[in-house]
Parts: structure tokens; C-alpha cells; sequence
């Protein structure tokens, strides 16, 4: 990343694109919701509790709000659930982003990962790491949704720019 303002852009476009995504995610059922169908993290939920986990936490090793244990897809139960917390973790994310000057982004962060020794990189790039995690993941949930099939509709980042 090479600014803040460029960084929020980015989360700016993931929020827009999981709003559109979740959209139709609030209209499976409960059983479309939790089913096993294939992927990395066997159903709709457990893939979206995986981005929402994930994001958070690289909010917290940046000095965000504490995540605390990785999130566990049985504590989301239905959409609705998920969708509250999601809204939460945006709120905070988008607060921290407020705030986040040119100067922040170069700030090096030491984190550790299960089976991977402690690194060391730029706050800047581990978020930048976080909203291209979301993007490889909401891609994966609009197969899922598809195999089940709901139409995710179009959320490149190209429609993005042109709204």
C-alpha cells in the first residue's frame, strides 16, 4: 500500500462487495447456511466466520480492537449472528483506518501464526494482506452460493469504481 487514503479505498470496495455478497448469504436457509458443500472450509458460514476471524484479527495485531481467540464458526449459528458481528468488526475497522496516517503504514508489527516463526512486517502491508484475503475468500463463497444456486451478481472491483 502506499497510502492511508489508498488502504481505506481498498476496505472501502471490500465492504461494498461483502454488502452485496451478504445480501444474498441473508437469504439461504438455515440449512443452505451451515451445509457441507465443498471448499477449504466446508459451508457458506464456515468460510465467512474464516474472513470475519481473520480480518479481525489482523485488526488486533495492528492495534485495533482485541479479537481474542480466533472465531469458531459453531458461535454463528444463523446469518443473522454473523451478520451483527460483521457489522461490528467493520465499525472498528473503519475506525482504525480513520485514523491511520502515511507515517502508521511503515510501522513494522511482529506477529506469530500457528506452525510459522514470529515475523515482521508493515502495518500497512499486513492490511493490505487482510482485504486481499477477503477478496480470494468472497470468491470462493460466490461458488459455494452458485453450487447452491444463488446468483451472487457481479462485485469487481470495476463496478465499484464506476458507482
Amino acid at each position: 500500500m502506499t497510502n492511508a487514503h489508498d488502504l481505506r479505498t481498498q476496505y472501502d470496495y471490500n465492504y461494498w462487495a461483502n454488502e452485496k455478497l451478504l445480501a444474498v448469504v441473508s437469504q439461504l436457509t438455515q440449512e443452505e447456511f451451515t451445509q457441507p458443500v465443498s471448499g477449504s472450509y466446508g459451508s457458506v458460514r464456515n468460510t465467512l466466520v474464516h474472513i470475519l476471524s481473520a480480518e479481525w484479527g489482523w485488526l488486533d495485531r495492528c492495534g485495533g480492537h482485541p479479537r481474542g481467540p480466533a472465531l469458531q464458526a459453531a458461535d454463528y449459528p444463523n446469518q443473522t449472528s454473523l451478520l451483527n458481528r460483521w457489522q461490528e468488526v467493520e465499525s472498528q475497522m473503519r475506525a482504525f483506518l480513520t485514523n491511520l496516517t502515511d507515517d502508521d503504514l511503515a510501522r513494522p508489527i511482529s506477529f506469530t501464526l500457528p506452525n510459522i516463526p514470529t515475523q515482521t512486517m508493515k502495518l500497512g502491508e499486513l492490511l493490505h494482506h487482510a482485504a486481499i484475503h477477503a477478496v480470494h475468500h468472497r470468491g470462493q463463497i460466490a461458488l459455494l452460493l452458485r453450487a447452491l444456486g444463488k446468483a451472487p451478481g457481479n462485485f469487481d472491483i470495476l463496478f465499484y469504481y464506476a458507482q
